[in-house]
This record gives C-alpha cells, structure tokens and sequence, in this order.
C-alpha cells in the first residue's frame, strides 16, 4: 500500500476512535461541547466518504493482485509467495475499512438526531431562521420576507396522533334510575311462611237502638259477615351470567353488578306492588284491588285533575278510611303544577320556591310506576288497610355447579327476594283516571 494510503487511514481511524471516545466519556451530542464538538461533528460527517474512498483504492488493488494471480497460477500453476502475502493483506485492509465504515456512518446518524436522543420536528421559529432565504435576507433586511413553514406537531396520525393517549374516567356511568316509591308508603312485617292467611270483614248489620229495661221481646240482633283470604309469597328473582375473572379482578364492576341487579329486583317489586296482575305467581297489586273511583255524588263546574283527586279522597273518607297519600305519574304531577288561574297566574305553585308534592293536605307521589292519566289513593300507612310481608329480603348466590361454567371460568350470579302483599280493605284504595276532564280547565 502507498505511504499516502496509510497517512489517510491513519487519519479517519484517529479520527473515529476520538469522536467514540469523546462521545462515550461525555454521555452527550457533539453539538454539546463547545466549538471543537462542533469541528469534531464536521470531521465526523465526512468520514464515510472518506473511508469510502479508500476502500474503493483498495478494491481496486484486490482486482489487480487477483488478475495478477491469475496470470501466475496459468504460467506455474501456483501463487508466488509475494502475490499471496499481498492478497492477505489487502483482504484484510479491506475488511477492516468496511467495519470503521459501518460505525462512522452510525456515528454521523447519531449526530443527526442530537447525539443519541430524538431530536424531534423544528418549531416554526428554527424553520424561519434556518431558511437560506432568511439568512440572505437578515444580512440586508428590506421590505418584506416570507417563508413557508410546516406543521411542527399535530394529532394526525402522520405527527404524533399515536402519542395521544385519551384520559379515561374511572368507574361506569350508569343510566338514570327511576325513583322507588310504593313500598315506602306501606307498612313492613316479616313472615316465615310461603303464604299469609286473614279474615276480612265484609258485612256489619248494626241494629243497635235503645230498649227499655225490662222489655217484653228480644234485644235488637246485629250481624258480621267475614271471609278468609290470603296472599301467597311470591318470588322475584333474575341472575346474569358474568366471568370469575372479571369479578376477582374489578371490584367496581362487581359492586356496579350487584347494584344493578339489586335495582331489577326493586324495580319489578314497584310494578308488583303497585300494578301486579295477581294472575299465576304475579302479586295482586294495589291498584288492581283498589275500588273503581264514582263520583259521591257532588256537582263540579269544569271539573280540573285537582277536583277529581280530591273527590277520590272523598270516596275513601266515605268508606271509613283515611288517605294519605295520591300516586299519580309525573306527567299529570306536572299538569296539575301549571294550572293557572284566568289571569295566567299560578294557582297554587311557586316556580321559585322547594314545594314538596302535595294536594290537599296528603302526599303527592309521583312515579313512573303509574301510567299517564291514571291515579290511586287510599290508606297506604299503618297496616291499617295493606301491608308487606318480607319472607326474605334481597339475597345473592354466585354458583359454578354447571360443569361449562366450571370449565369456562364462568359464574352465575342469583338474586332474588320473596314477600307478599296483603290489602285488608280494597274499600280504603279508589282507582280513576281523568277522562272526561276539560282540558282547558286542567292546563
């Protein structure tokens, strides 16, 4: 190899070996360190043009040692010591550039990106003052300048879409939840039966009168009419199917589960209490037992869903029984609220004011249980003329017997309660609706 060749390998070997090790001591960019970081970067990002360059010079000696071997193994069927020597040498000169080659070129793409760390996109402002035309135009500012600059970082999925990760709100937001209402109204005692018997009167003749001491015929005789009935205990009761994992690992989602199925369980026992069809294993509701609302008797003048409601309370007055309470549903809660008088003011409602539902001296209960345009009162406090029997409050079974659920990592989870309910007095419930209303009267 020429003495020349030599220096210049020297050189860009020197050369690599010193960025490496200023690189390794520092732990930082070239850019770092100061104006010879700077001239040692520049030095850098020539080397793999340079070691390019003699490694072509020495492909090309390879080449003429090879044609030379060739010409030798055809005159004497073998190499001469020399030639072999030099083949040797340069083989392994070359194999040496090519491996000082591979790390310079490393070495310059670690500069690129700032000495190892992500250099990340140019702000719009490094674009303005990196612009050649700016550079050339700030030496003799005049007029105006203009540049087109890019994006620096977006949502795109091109930029940095795939950095953005969206925050998530802890826990399950749940739907609205109707508000349970009828089982509060009425009185609670437990059974440990499956059924719940009474005897209800239905008939008293009272002929007491006065009569003189010592009277010649008999005393004046009354009579009582009874009948038994009972309410058998029904059973409410549903169950879904979830995974053994799921529950052991999320507790929220066990607990969100359990609350769910515990509102089901409470939302069909509203709909029983209230309206269930007694029919097969359904409770015999409230409103199916009550009596059909009839006017007592009293003349209304455009009768309004007010003067209906208090002629029902009327009606259970005239049965002996005291009411306490109006279920209605809130759209006609909320009709009977707007009525105005002739002068568009309000009769009895003040927008601004907290005023709990109420008519005539009793609560107003409004619920979705109760279909629009209907209404029930009656006695719903005391025991005195209905009452639940709990056999067992809300219970919850987790079971695995099923031998795919078993397998599968599966669990099915039970819940269920069993009560019934008993009406004493049907009298003391009167059901209607408000047709046959003056609409312009009730609005």
């Amino acid at each position: 190899m020429h003495a020349t060749h030599k220096i210049a390998l020297w050189v860009v070997t020197f050369a690599v070996a010193a960025l490496f090790a200023m690189d390794a001591v520092a732990g930082t960019s070239f850019m770092a360190i100061g104006p010879e970081g700077i001239a040692m970067a520049t030095v850098a990002a020539a080397l793999p043009e340079a070691i390019s360059a003699e490694l072509k010079k020495i492909s090309d000696q390879v080449k003429a040692q090879a044609e030379l071997a060739e010409k030798e193994i055809k005159a004497h069927a073998k190499l001469s010591e020399e030639t072999r020597a030099n083949v040797d040498k340069l083989l392994t000169e070359q194999g040496a550039l090519q491996a000082r080659l591979q790390s310079a070129e490393q070495l310059v793409a670690k500069l690129e990106q700032g000495g190892g760390r992500y250099s990340g996109p140019k702000s719009m402002g490094e674009q303005v003052i990196e612009n050649e035309d700016f550079l050339a135009w700030a030496q003799r500012p005049s007029g105006k300048f203009g540049v087109e600059v890019k994006a620096v970082v977006t949502s795109d999925g091109a930029s940095a879409g795939d950095l953005i990760v969206p925050d998530r709100v802890t826990g399950i937001k749940a739907p609205g939840l109707q508000r349970l209402t009828i089982r509060d109204l009425l009185s609670s005692v437990s059974t440990a039966s499956n059924s719940v018997e009474f005897v209800r009167e239905t008939g008293f003749t009272n002929n007491a009168g006065p009569v003189a001491e010592n009277p010649s015929g008999l005393k004046p005789e009354s009579n009582l009419v009874f009948e038994a009935d009972s309410a058998p205990v029904a059973t409410i009761a549903h169950w879904i199917h979830a995974s053994r994992q799921v529950l052991s690992d999320v507790p929220a989602l066990r607990g969100y589960i359990d609350g769910r199925l515990r509102y089901g369980l409470k939302l069909k026992e509203e709909a029983q209490l209230l309206k269930g069809s007694g029919v097969g294993l359904n409770i015999d509701g409230l409103y199916t037992q009550a009596t059909a609302y009839a006017n007592p008797g009293v003349v209304v003048q455009a009768e309004t869903r007010i003067d209906r409601l208090r002629l029902a309370l009327l009606q259970v007055e005239l049965a002996e029984a005291w009411a306490d309470g109006i279920v209605i549903s809130p759209i006609d809660w909320a009709a009977i609220e707007l009525t105005k008088t002739d002068d568009n003011a309000y009769l009895f409602a003040n927008p601004r004011g907290q005023n709990l539902p109420g008519l005539w001296g009793r609560n107003v209960v409004p619920t979705q249980a109760m279909d629009a345009g209907e209404f029930l009162t009656g006695a719903f406090g005391g025991g005195i003329a209905a009452e639940i029997h709990d056999r067992e409050d809300v219970q919850v079974y987790v079971a695995t017997q099923d031998d795919r659920d078993f397998v599968k990592n599966m669990v099915k989870i039970l819940m269920e309660e069993r009560l019934a309910l008993t009406v004493y007095r049907p009298e003391a419930f009167v059901k209607g609706d408000f047709s046959g209303i003056n609409p312009i009267a009730s609005s």
